[in-house]
């Protein structure tokens, strides 16, 4: 522990703390958040229910990476195991971990919030600006090295097929082009917030406490009037045997989308829309495998350099849209999703250098049947998301089953595998879209993933819309304010985590004005 941060799972006593403003959660907009607000001159108290962890501890292995820095272990789970979710906790938050793609909001969402939401994000509330600050902030910008072969090959399979597809936007500066990105970078290259905006708000006198997990903010008529804290044990549960208290004059929560519903459904905050927790996204995510003749070493270079967004707009809205994608490979993420068992299981994982992997990313929130999931409360007051998959999702899925074994045949690969407990090898574009249109799409058989968690808290001009206005605060409460991706009405249709730092910066900049 230094001066400016504070372990809580080494508090002995039970302590208080004041701040002029708190913010609970580090990552993309706690981050942002932090040093946007300490420039301004106001006395930060910044909070993390993870560790502190920096470049000298990320030694690049699953085993240490996956307990220490993700939600559960990195086995987060809808409320029925359908959806694995991976999702950061640590100081800063996803942006440690994630494989730094940086895209701006594209202009159809945009356009959607508009029409549904009343949010206008035009003339002065123009996100061009933010987004311009971010890019600048974070070195955000083309990734100009060539792609390693997993990329490559969703490039080539675009190129044969005549699809869109493009170079993609990285926040990295001095990138060695390792492909560890999501056990923490070792080099501080990657500029997440824990080595960007964290340390500038350390420098301007912030305080930082890890290892704490808000559980409940305290409020009367339309105001906040504190929080209640317990420290983690060393598997990140909270506590019993410590209370922390802490009294601020503005209140931003930051904890994430399910974190951040679940603090506000434990503290019981007004409701009247009725929408806190509801409409929490995840772009729910199928898998294909490939082999190839060639070593694809999809473990080694840039997780993420090339996207195609040829699916995401369909022209029919009644068929979902889904990005194209590929994720790093490494051995115990492969190890966890590849189907098969004993004998089989062990032939595919001998091939792990041959393999090559695509993952397709359903935009959720556009239809009627896509309305994301709902945060709820265990027992023990931890969140659970409970997210069904409707008939109309499970048939995007398909598709992208589809899409994505035409572009690896399209691109070279000797045989496909889509990562459905039915599947098995496919020799051949044909033999593999006649298996695929008979694969039964039922939870459990299909394996589905996310990286991304959106929504939960969403903004809305009309407070029977929505539970924060378009500048993050709180239709109800004064003085608290939501600056994270759980503010976005729908996902995205694109990674989030550049919209989540031009929204903030500029939700910041807004609050500023009104609390200086």
């Amino acid at each position: 522990m230094t001066a400016n941060h504070l372990d809580a799972s080494q508090f002995t006593a039970n302590q208080h703390f004041t701040a002029d403003i708190v913010i609970i959660g580090s990552g993309a907009g706690g981050g942002i958040a932090a040093e946007q607000l300490t420039n301004a001159g106001f006395n930060v108290l910044l909070l993390e229910e993870g560790a502190y962890y920096r470049s000298n501890d990320f030694v690049m292995e699953e085993r240490w990476a996956y307990p220490n820095l993700y939600q559960e272990g990195a086995a987060r789970k809808t409320q029925d195991k359908s959806i694995g979710i991976l999702q950061g906790r640590t100081v800063g938050g996803s942006t440690t971990v994630n494989w730094t793609t940086s895209i701006r909001t594209p202009p159809s969402t945009l356009d959607y919030w508009h029409s549904e939401f009343g949010l206008n994000f035009t003339g002065e509330n123009d996100l061009a600006p933010f987004f311009q600050h971010a890019e600048q902030r974070l070195s955000i910008q083309p990734w100009p090295v060539p792609p390693n072969a997993n990329n490559a090959k969703l490039q080539q399979g675009c190129e044969a097929l005549g699809w869109q597809y493009t170079v993609i936007n990285r926040n990295v500066n001095g990138c060695a082009n390792l492909g560890y990105c999501g056990m923490g970078c070792p080099i501080n290259a990657k500029q997440s917030m824990l080595v960007s905006t964290i340390p500038t708000a350390l420098s301007n006198g912030a305080r930082l406490i890890s290892r704490l997990s808000v559980r409940k903010l305290l409020w009367q008529d339309h105001q906040v009037t504190g929080l209640e804290a317990v420290p983690v044990d060393a598997h990140f549960q909270p506590r019993s045997d410590i209370k922390v208290t802490i009294a601020a004059t503005h209140y931003i929560v930051a904890g994430g989308a399910i974190g951040s519903a679940a603090l506000l459904l434990r503290s019981a905050v007004p409701n009247p829309s009725g929408r806190l927790g509801k409409h929490t996204y995840l772009h729910p995510t199928v898998i294909s495998g490939a082999l190839f003749a060639d070593d694809i070493n999809g473990h080694s270079g840039a997780p993420q350099s090339i996207y195609s967004d040829q699916f995401v707009w369909p022209r029919d809205n009644n068929v979902a849209g889904y990005k194209l994608e590929v994720p790093p490979i490494h051995p115990v993420l492969m190890a966890t999703k590849l189907i098969g068992s004993g004998e089989a299981h062990a032939a595919l994982m001998t091939q792990f250098n041959k393999l090559q992997v695509c993952i397709a990313l359903q935009r959720d929130g556009f239809h009627p049947e896509s309305q994301g999931g709902t945060v709820l409360l265990d027992a023990q007051q931890q969140p659970v998301l409970d997210y069904p998959i409707t008939d109309y999702m499970w048939q995007g899925m398909r598709q992208a089953l589809l899409s994505m074994a035409e572009l690896q045949f399209s691109a070279g690969a000797k045989q496909v595998l889509p990562i459905h407990h039915d599947a098995k090898l496919y020799s051949s574009w044909p033999e593999a879209k006649a298996a695929i249109e008979q694969l039964p799409m039922v939870k459990l058989r299909q394996t589905v993933v996310s990286a991304h968690v959106m929504g939960g808290c969403n903004m809305s001009v009309n407070a029977n819309n929505g539970v924060v206005k378009q500048n993050g605060r709180h239709h109800q409460l004064q003085n608290l304010s939501v600056f994270d991706g759980s503010i976005l009405p729908t996902s995205l249709g694109a990674n989030p985590q550049l919209t989540i730092f031009a929204l903030i910066w500029r939700n910041c900049q807004l609050l500023i004005k009104e609390l200086m």
